[in-house]
């Protein structure tokens, strides 16, 4: 990094984070409510009321307090599986011998749980205008695997996809659909039977949400199940107490885990929840600050649909035009980039950014390039995205949508904590990164 490009900036006296948790004062009293009445297990007061709370603001009519987002979204899929295949064996995945379609450009956590069942996963690929599943893609692959029953999406940093398109598709296909919500919880989009906004985590058949601890709210850790169905509800529920049958004595019929939230992270979230409308409004004006401020340089910010959709805005992230990205390489865990005048890359931004202090991220590396997942199917728009390229016969440019977002994108500081002058810092450095 040339550091002549900063000089006169000075590093922050405190560090800006990506997203951190953002306390109010409320979550200790629930808490030690939890200590002082003795409900320190997985029952009791606060995870009654959190459920209560994300099933009302959400407008489904259950929610299932679990201990992770993961969680919820393995017994998601694990509910999926059952529904399409039946009941497995106690040592197989309801996915066993099936694909199942993912989204490409997201956070391992979505697409793992298929893996936990014994399933496949095949990617789909990413579309540029809300940085999800390309519903074009998804459509190829069902010409391609005609057989598949189950879809896994992601609203990728808090910005939904195009799902009614998505719907669509999955509907003409028969499929079901497992809806992480997980980065969302607050974004919604504009349902086209009543032409009314509503909360991702109610367009799938299956949703779940996460209390991670940089989420927009969260309880430190924690996830949660959601469904209009009592008999899901209910069989979740079961599932993550490690599936106890009816009977004075432990017995078990099937495979449970110990999948539940504990009432003190409960208490963290009830906490939380009445201040979930005020983070959202947070991370608006900081993606707007962001968009104002980079708007004379050759970025473009994380693109939404601003006619169906509202985003929660929980990470603020930047792609990098491609005529202005100077040279990047990238291993597997290292990268290399070379200064040039105008131009600047990702690896640049958040060196810089970090040297003051600043916490960035790179976008998701996309699930296909990941290593343990190499040798699984990528489909694009054009059908099949392996082996492309032809030694003796020019196919032109290879698409992939989630590469090519990875390669020039990055997440931006985005804690709701930030104020606007450590922003406006921010900005400058990303503009001197240009220089």
């Amino acid at each position: 990094m040339n550091r002549d490009k900063f000089k006169g900036i000075e590093v922050f006296k405190n560090k800006v984070w990506l997203s951190s948790p953002t306390m109010h004062g409320e979550e200790m009293t629930y808490m030690k409510e939890a200590f002082d009445t003795n409900w320190m297990s997985t029952v009791g007061a606060n995870i009654n009321e959190v459920e209560k709370y994300a099933a009302d603001y959400v407008g489904c009519k259950y929610a299932v307090a679990l201990s992770a987002g993961t969680a919820a979204l393995h017994l998601a899929v694990k509910l999926a599986g059952e529904r399409l295949y039946g009941r497995a064996k106690p040592d197989e995945g309801t996915l066993r011998g099936h694909k199942v379609f993912c989204s490409d450009m997201t956070f391992d956590a979505t697409v793992n749980p298929v893996a936990y069942e014994d399933g496949e996963a095949v990617f789909i690929d990413t579309e540029r205008d809300t940085w999800n599943m390309d519903p074009k893609a998804l459509r190829k692959a069902f010409e391609i695997y005609s057989d598949v029953k189950l879809v896994v999406i992601a609203h990728l940093y808090g910005t939904p996809g195009k799902i009614d398109e998505i719907r669509a598709v999955c509907d003409e296909y028969g499929a079901v659909i497992v809806e992480d919500a997980a980065e969302s919880l607050g974004s919604t989009y504009l349902d086209k039977e009543t032409g009314k906004m509503r909360q991702t985590g109610t367009f799938g058949d299956y949703a779940a949400i996460s209390f991670n601890g940089n989420k927009i709210i969260t309880g430190s850790s924690g996830g949660m199940f959601l469904t209009d169905s009592r008999e899901d509800a209910d069989k979740v529920r079961k599932w993550s107490t490690q599936s106890r049958e009816a009977a004075n004595w432990y017995q078990h019929e099937e495979i449970g885990y110990n999948y539940r939230m504990s009432n003190v992270i409960a208490g963290v979230i009830r906490g939380q929840f009445p201040h979930l409308d005020e983070h959202i409004a947070a991370k608006k004006a900081i993606y707007e600050r962001y968009r104002s401020g980079l708007s004379d340089l050759p970025v473009k910010m994380n693109p939404f649909d601003e006619e169906k959709s509202e985003p929660n805005f929980w990470l603020s992230c930047l792609i990098i035009d491609k005529d202005a990205v100077e040279p990047m390489v990238r291993g597997e865990k290292e990268e290399l980039y070379k200064d040039v005048a105008g131009k600047s890359c990702p690896a640049e931004i958040l060196e810089a950014i970090a040297t003051f202090k600043a916490e960035g991220r790179p976008i998701w590396k996309p699930m296909h390039c990941q290593p343990i997942y190499r040798n699984n199917a990528f489909i694009t728009e054009k059908g099949d995205g392996r082996a492309r390229t032809n030694a003796y016969i020019d196919e032109g440019n290879i698409l992939d949508v989630g590469v090519d977002i990875f390669n020039r994108g990055l997440c931006l500081p985005s804690d709701n904590k930030m104020t606007a002058a450590e922003q406006d810092v921010i900005i400058e450095i990303i503009h001197r990164c240009f220089y």
